[in-house]
């Protein structure tokens, strides 16, 4: 059953074990529902490589060149057709070349909220895509608008957006999963990785984190309703 969930989310064996090293918050009881959850954060490289024995894509090639051509890498991060995901990846080796990056750029953001079983994270990417993890660790993968959860979809981005108009980069490494009564809201985003965390109930009568948390409550009942079919083969994770 891992198996074949790890080839669903698109991840060989040795990407599996580069993630289990370098990003090691195992908040679930599956280690496939960990590798998603630390993949969802698009900040460990080396997870995303190729998978061993299958050709590279367009943009493996262009994040794991060697040489690295960072004229191709920065269109790629400025190409808002691409997977938001890639994007992410895109801006951050610019960023740890020293190559200036636009501020504020919106790619994902992820809501965090522990539970007394758990912890249920819901990350929703800017091409719509759509990464939901269950406190049981259940996985829900979406790929692409669905007409159905477009407009919370939406909706969510935008609250997200006016977060992040309002703050800054985090400048930090990751943090291990927040804990119980507390609820993180991370962006992903072209200067880096904005964070925003305190007690549930202050965040979400906070007149910015508020509306996000709300939207992201909508969003999970719309797929606990079975409104959106989960996608087989995600484009990257």
């Amino acid at each position: 059953m891992l198996r074949k969930l790890l080839a669903m989310l698109g991840v060989g064996a040795a990407s599996a074990r580069h993630a289990g090293a370098h990003a090691p918050y195992a908040p679930y009881r599956q280690p496939a529902s960990n590798l998603l959850y630390n993949l969802i954060f698009c900040d460990d490289p080396r997870a995303f490589m190729p998978r061993r024995g299958i050709a590279p894509v367009a943009w493996h090639a262009v994040l794991f060149g060697n040489p690295v051509d960072l004229n191709a890498v920065r269109r790629l991060a400025d190409d808002g057709a691409a997977d938001s995901r890639v994007r992410a990846l895109a801006y951050a080796l610019l960023r740890k070349s020293n190559q200036p990056v636009p501020r504020k750029v919106l790619l994902g953001v992820v809501v965090e909220m522990p539970v007394p079983d758990g912890l249920d994270t819901m990350a929703v990417f800017a091409d719509a895509g759509i990464r939901n993890i269950n406190h049981s660790g259940k996985v829900a993968i979406v790929e692409g608008e669905v007409a159905a959860l477009a407009p919370i979809v939406i909706r969510l981005l935008a609250a997200a957006q006016a977060v992040v108009a309002r703050t800054g980069p985090w400048n930090k490494p990751r943090s291990p999963p927040p804990t119980k009564g507390s609820v993180r809201l991370s962006f992903l985003v072209s200067d880096g990785l904005y964070l925003g965390e305190g007690p549930a109930l202050a965040m979400e009568h906070e007149p910015f984190a508020g509306p996000v948390i709300q939207q992201a409550l909508l969003l999970l009942q719309a797929l606990n309703k079975g409104v959106a079919k989960p996608s087989s083969k995600p484009r990257v994770r």
